[in-house]
């Protein structure tokens, strides 16, 4: 139920014609004119009002931001008891108080309860509501008093609204349930609709940093911000935009970093490492990886840091440290190191042994090693066949990346008939799984099959005629921009 002051509260606000949200942003502009920096944002101000206005609560601190809002004196602010002089009068116009304190000339106000000392009619508006400034060394005992107790309830309240816990352990848990529900949609969604998903988790996110937070809360909540980042960015890159998948990864990383967690970072980092290499900057790639490597070299984080290691090396023409990083790799991932990352679940956060052998083999191909990759690339294929082991979870397009990278090395063997039963699988995938990591890769094959030895093959035109028929019906083909207008 409305209290007294909650009910003024709201009709000086809808007498100015002022909605919530304006009034919120008011509210926060005036805080930031008397120099409180440590007020909420205009989301968390609003939802401030909505409970001021219903049950009161404004703290001494609040008040004198809403007397700054409104254009009146500290004297004026609260409803006026039955018979009181004035009491059925509304203050003046705020355009017009609002010039008075702008200029800093004298703005009506009310008397002062007849304590000595206090703001009188006559005080500029910003002197009066500035209550941290002195009127000088004449201010009266009862003046002196005021200004103590203000500051000390100040304080109080400010203690008291961060000593409330902004969340608790059950909403905390909702949000690790949905980290780890969009880490597995992820794997088995469509890309563009676990996207939007994904993004309304993170402006939640957004909206409870708003609130007073515990550090604790503050350090979770950053850690749910980076895994999501690392999710959303995958996921863009995924649907054909690499900046801002860049964007969006660096963005977790500042998280991470806040925070302090190093296989989180390490995790961020083989991701932006993994977007370089299909854009083509190898050594921008290679770089990263070996970053990451600074904070997480052993588990499964250190495994996928190894194996973007290894991939960029290759391209850049090192057989010999790509080999040797496949083999860090696979090493990496026996150690049964464990963290909150591999907690979440899904593929994204716990590379599976499929994945493993999929970018191992991947990364051979890439140093003309032809028999040892087609060796890691059908272990690949086999175990995704075989299904997910014990805590793995299989991506939609894991098996499909691993048949297109053998297609690859088929046909610069020549074995024309084996790229075909290697993409047979690849080729059916509905529209909305054909990513653009994907589709990349059958354009490797598509290369091949120029070389001279396929010239005059029906079969080869045929294979190459299906991976063109894919590429336009991929999820990516006429998507606009996920940014929005800048």
């Amino acid at each position: 139920m409305s209290s007294e002051l909650g009910t003024w509260l709201r009709q000086q606000r809808e007498a100015r014609g002022w909605p919530k949200a304006e009034m919120a942003r008011r509210l926060v502009q005036a805080a930031r004119e008397a120099g409180d920096n440590s007020v909420p944002s205009t989301a968390g101000m609003l939802h401030n009002i909505h409970r001021w206005e219903r049950q009161d609560g404004v703290s001494e601190r609040h008040k004198l931001h809403y007397c700054r809002a409104l254009g009146i004196q500290p004297g004026q602010f609260g409803p006026r008891p039955e018979g009181y002089p004035d009491s059925g009068r509304t203050p003046g116009s705020a355009a017009a108080m609002a010039v008075s304190a702008a200029a800093g000339v004298p703005a009506p106000a009310q008397a002062t309860d007849g304590i000595p000392g206090l703001p009188g009619p006559h005080l500029p508006a910003s002197a009066a509501i500035a209550y941290g400034e002195r009127q000088g060394p004449g201010l009266g005992y009862f003046a002196v008093e005021r200004e103590v107790l203000m500051a000390a309830h100040d304080s109080s309240d400010h203690a008291s609204e961060h000593e409330q816990h902004g969340i608790g352990e059950a909403t905390l848990e909702q949000l690790r349930a949905d980290l780890a529900r969009l880490s597995s949609l992820s794997d088995t969604g469509a890309p563009l609709s676990a996207f939007l998903d994904m993004r309304r988790v993170r402006d939640r996110i957004y909206r409870l940093l708003d609130r007073p937070l515990w550090p604790g809360e503050q350090a979770d909540l950053y850690f749910l911000l980076g895994c999501l980042h690392e999710l959303m960015g995958l996921t863009a890159n995924r649907l054909g935009y690499p900046d801002a998948a860049e964007e969006l990864i660096r963005a977790g990383w500042a998280y991470a970093n806040a925070i302090g967690h190093d296989s989180l970072r390490g995790m961020l980092r083989a991701r932006l490492s993994y977007v370089m290499y299909w854009r083509g900057w190898y050594g921008e790639s290679r770089d990263l990886a070996a970053d990451g490597l600074r904070y997480a070299s052993q588990g499964l984080v250190g495994a996928n840091l190894h194996l973007e290691h290894a991939r960029a090396l290759a391209r850049l023409g090192d057989p010999d440290a790509a080999r040797r990083e496949v083999g860090l790799a696979h090493a990496a991932q026996e150690t049964g190191y464990s963290d909150d990352l591999i907690q979440i679940g899904g593929e994204e956060f716990a590379l599976s042994r499929a994945a493993a052998c999929s970018m191992a083999g991947g990364a051979l191909a890439e140093v003309g090693d032809g028999r040892e990759a087609a060796g890691e690339l059908e272990t690949a294929v086999s175990l995704y066949d075989a299904g997910p082991g014990p805590g793995e979870q299989h991506g939609i397009a894991g098996k499909a990346l691993a048949g297109a990278d053998l297609a690859v090395v088929r046909v610069r063997t020549g074995a024309l008939d084996g790229a075909v039963a290697a993409l047979e699988p690849v080729l059916i995938l509905p529209a909305a799984q054909r990513v653009s990591t994907l589709t990349a890769r059958l354009t490797r094959v598509r290369n091949e099959l120029a070389a001279p030895v396929f010239r005059g093959s029906p079969q080869a035109r045929d294979l190459g005629n299906q991976i063109e028929e894919f590429g336009r019906e991929a999820v990516t083909a006429g998507l606009h921009s996920l940014s929005g207008p800048s």
